[in-house]
């Protein structure tokens, strides 16, 4: 009797703190992100920092035809792919901060490994300048969950990215500075029933994409420890061609080619929030988009703040979370070069089922910097992870210490070598030893998993589309664009590089009324919808960490 009076205390007492958690988490992610915090922890990305003719004071614009809210990946593939189509548009970007301080120059929108959509091994964050897409990861979910034919279709359009983005950094004589290059792309498990997992979901996947998949392939324990000089701990790995990029200077390279080839009608206004909008009436049937430096009136808004979006979207408040997370620059072991090439190699480190998992890049220039981010399953105080989190003035100090310890013990002591002597510094004083900087920034988690693209509907804006004449109307004053409306481009749960630059294309062409260009590549399982936004379920994504 007595074990099962404390069996039955004990189960209470776990479901007492499974709806705690859930209590605290649901508050968290009902409150509004708010504005961008002014003083942010510096990432390693942004120094030094890229000059470009943005203004925080000159006078704004009465009139634009294309407000764009963000200044990251997003808002760059917008503003290059619409001006590039027609150059005379007005557009003006508006940036809370300083240009790409999102997520983009923070991570290039990838961090920590959460496991939301992919199985059980696998989680939605990854960067440090990773252009490497889920392929194998979450093919055979997609193919159950929307068909073969949607399923490939995701696949290719991530794949596209690193192709696209090269195209652009080479056409605009960026390729040396963004860095954007293919590598030789590793996933490293260290849990044996994740690796045989992920072997099976490889396999499906070549099996139904031999073109798309080819040069893939797995090593088990032995040869993966000897080819790529790992540590005992592993149990193998799945390699394949990846991609890797500097994404801040890539962004902000290309908005200063903008700004100077569109002097005249293409403007960035940084520490200028928009702090709301008021919706279109009868009597004033555009947009008007406040800001604490003016009100602009526009017939198109363009939302590309990704965690931050639902500060202006309140009804998108539970479907796109805000969540934190950690990353770092280290310098090199001193024998570490055999392992990693001197940056033509970029790596995922998976850490077993609920873990979550690490990911590094390597810069392929001055002390060839470590881009290593990710320790998820270090949570914060209240036992929970940083999901409904917007402060990047401060980071977890649990998941700091597991990236500051990590890498010698994924590669091994032997390979790792000793410790790296700092080089010569600039202007900022970064750390002396293994760790130079580390920092947090702002992603934005999709309840399904999937990035939001397209027109906002009026109940998922929360305010009253134009009034159907007017619209008719304005429209017909631009004949370039679509009916006047509030676009999206976010939630990409932490897989910014293989979703944004292309998503921000996708959403130039429908504003520029463009859609018969996109049947042939953009997977319309990514548009906004009524539909969609009402079955997108909060409670679904909270299950799977509590």
């Amino acid at each position: 009797m007595g074990n099962l009076v404390s069996r039955a205390t004990l189960l209470f007492q776990a479901t007492r703190r499974l709806k705690d958690s859930y209590d605290i988490l649901v508050k968290r992610i009902a409150v509004s992100p708010g504005l961008p915090v002014p003083n942010p922890t510096l990432p390693f990305w942004t120094v030094p920092a890229v000059i470009i003719p943005a203004s925080d004071t000159a006078p704004l614009p009465e009139y634009a035809d294309i407000v764009i809210i963000g200044s990251g990946i997003t808002g760059a593939s917008f503003a290059h792919n619409a001006l590039s189509r027609h150059g005379s548009l007005n557009v003006i970007m508006l940036e809370a901060r300083d240009v790409c301080s999102g997520a983009t120059g923070r991570y290039g929108q990838c961090s920590s490994g959460l496991p939301i959509v992919h199985s059980s091994h696998h989680g939605t964050h990854r960067n440090g300048g990773h252009i490497n897409a889920p392929l194998y990861h979450d093919y055979s979910q997609l193919k159950e969950k929307y068909g073969d034919v949607t399923a490939k279709k995701m696949i290719r359009f991530r794949l596209a990215h690193l192709r696209e983005m090269r195209h652009v950094a080479d056409t605009e004589d960026t390729l040396k500075v963004s860095q954007c290059r293919g590598t030789e792309h590793i996933d490293v498990f260290t849990c044996p029933d994740s690796f045989a997992e992920a072997k099976e979901q490889l396999l499906k996947w070549q099996e139904d994409m031999p073109e798309e998949s080819e040069g893939s392939g797995f090593l088990d324990r032995n040869d993966a420890i000897k080819e790529f000089r790992l540590s005992e701990a592993t149990v193998g790995c799945i390699y394949d061609m990846g991609g890797a990029i500097h994404p801040y200077r890539f962004v902000t390279s290309l908005l200063a080619k903008l700004s100077d080839r569109y002097s005249g009608n293409f403007s960035i206004a940084t520490h200028t929030p928009c702090t709301a909008i008021v919706a279109p009436s009868p009597s004033s049937p555009r947009y008007k988009v406040i800001t604490p430096r003016g009100t602009i009136s526009t017939s198109h808004v363009v939302h590309a703040t990704n965690g931050w979006c639902s500060h202006l979207l309140e009804p998108m408040r539970g479907k796109i979370i805000p969540s934190r997370g950690t990353m770092s620059a280290q310098r090199p072991g001193t024998l570490l070069r055999d392992s990693t090439a001197d940056g033509s190699r970029s790596w995922v480190f998976y850490r077993g089922a609920g873990a979550g998992y690490d990911y590094l890049t390597q810069l392929p220039t001055g002390e060839h910097e470590l881009m290593f981010g990710g320790g998820w399953a270090q949570r914060c105080e209240d036992g929970l992870p940083e999901l409904g989190l917007m402060d990047d003035s401060q980071y977890n100090l649990d998941a700091a210490g597991h990236l500051a310890g990590a890498l010698p013990l994924y590669f091994g002591a032997e390979n790792w070598g000793g410790e790296a002597m700092p080089g010569a510094e600039g202007d900022v004083r970064w750390g002396a030893g293994r760790t130079k900087a580390q920092w947090s920034g702002v992603l934005g988690i999709s309840v399904d998993g999937l990035p939001w693209v397209g027109r906002l509907p009026g109940k998922v804006s929360g305010r009253a589309e134009p009034p159907r004449r007017a619209a008719l109307d304005m429209k017909d004053e631009s004949a370039v664009l679509a009916a006047p409306g509030e676009w999206i481009s976010a939630g990409y749960s932490g897989e910014g590089m293989p979703h944004a630059w292309m998503s921000g294309k996708a959403l130039s062409c429908m504003v520029l009324d463009r859609e018969d260009e996109l049947e042939s590549w953009f997977p319309d399982v990514l548009r906004v919808t009524e539909t969609r936004w009402k079955e997108a379920d909060l409670d679904a994504l909270l299950e799977r960490f509590i």
